[in-house]
């Protein structure tokens, strides 16, 4: 009889431990989600502000070389990514493509201009320093017109901005009730050993050796669950990227091992505390109060 208790009382709290890795695993899921939603926007802002381009128009006297040496010039800039030089044939074939016509042919002659098509880095891709930079350019000589859609830098900065800000706020949000949600889930994990913890103490254990174990357990609880929750990211990662192929351009595997590896500590860290407050919980009640 008293091994058949035994087995049942074993059973029930292997129940109860993997009840609650599962339970600690969908939370950080949700919470490795907000993060992988949060590299990609601010990857996906990155990318649209350095695909922002400035047309620079030359003087139509200005020699190949000079433009070239320009060119040179502005990919030394800190502010530059790219600098794309254009030459007037390039230029005609590219207008011809969109009008679906030979302009040319029509007019006799190419009026376009060579040009070099300029793509600043994200940081710079603000109307402030996009207009210093403009100032800059329209003093070299060579330089006849700077051409960019100045309301689309700022409409375009304002939305991510905007967007950026809500996603922070909903993850912010979502750990604060993800840590009260671990936190329960292990506290009624540990209140089904609050009479084990009293005996410990009756017997004259004391309270570090008590709560060892049970940190232990709490710390490897939380490692597991991080992992379930990371092995299932992957996979969600590697859907996406079969549904989405164009997803592999603002995914950056360094920032998803950050995401990773933050799921892995919060579940460790919040499981461990958890677990410690829930321990000085029951270590401070009376024999009498166990039972209520």
């Amino acid at each position: 009889m008293e091994e058949f208790e035994a087995s049942e009382s074993a059973h029930k709290t292997k129940t109860i431990y993997i009840s609650t890795v599962f339970g600690i695993a969908m939370v950080l899921l949700m919470i490795g989600l907000l993060g992988l939603i949060l590299v990609h926007a601010n990857n996906l802002s990155r990318y649209v502000k350095e695909n922002i381009v400035l047309n620079i128009f030359v003087d139509d006297a200005a020699h190949e070389a000079d433009v070239r040496q320009l060119q040179n010039q502005l990919e030394t800039n800190p502010m530059v990514k790219q600098a794309i030089y254009v030459s007037k044939e390039l230029a005609a074939r590219n207008l011809q493509k969109d009008l679906g016509e030979d302009f040319v042919k029509f007019l006799g002659y190419n009026p376009l201009s060579q040009s070099l098509d300029v793509y600043l880095k994200a940081d710079f891709a603000n109307n402030t320093d996009i207009s210093k930079f403009k100032d800059q350019l329209l003093k070299n000589p060579l330089v006849k017109e700077v051409k960019y859609q100045q309301s689309l830098v700022d409409q375009m900065n304002q939305n991510l901005t905007s967007i950026t800000l809500v996603i922070l706020a909903f993850t912010g949000i979502f750990v604060v009730v993800s840590v009260a949600l671990i936190n329960n889930t292990i506290r009624l994990a540990i209140y089904s050993q609050r009479f084990l913890i009293k005996s410990m103490q009756l017997v004259g254990a004391t309270k570090a050796f008590i709560r060892k174990p049970f940190l232990l357990y709490g710390m490897w609880h939380g490692l597991l669950g991080g992992l379930i929750a990371v092995i299932i990211l992957v996979g969600t990662l590697y859907l996406a990227n079969l549904e989405v192929p164009d997803l592999v351009i603002l995914q950056n595997n360094a920032e998803f091992a950050i995401v990773f590896l933050c799921v892995l500590g919060i579940g460790i860290f919040i499981s461990a505390f958890s677990t410690y407050l829930a321990v000085n919980k029951f270590l401070r009640l009376k024999l009498y109060d166990l039972y209520r």
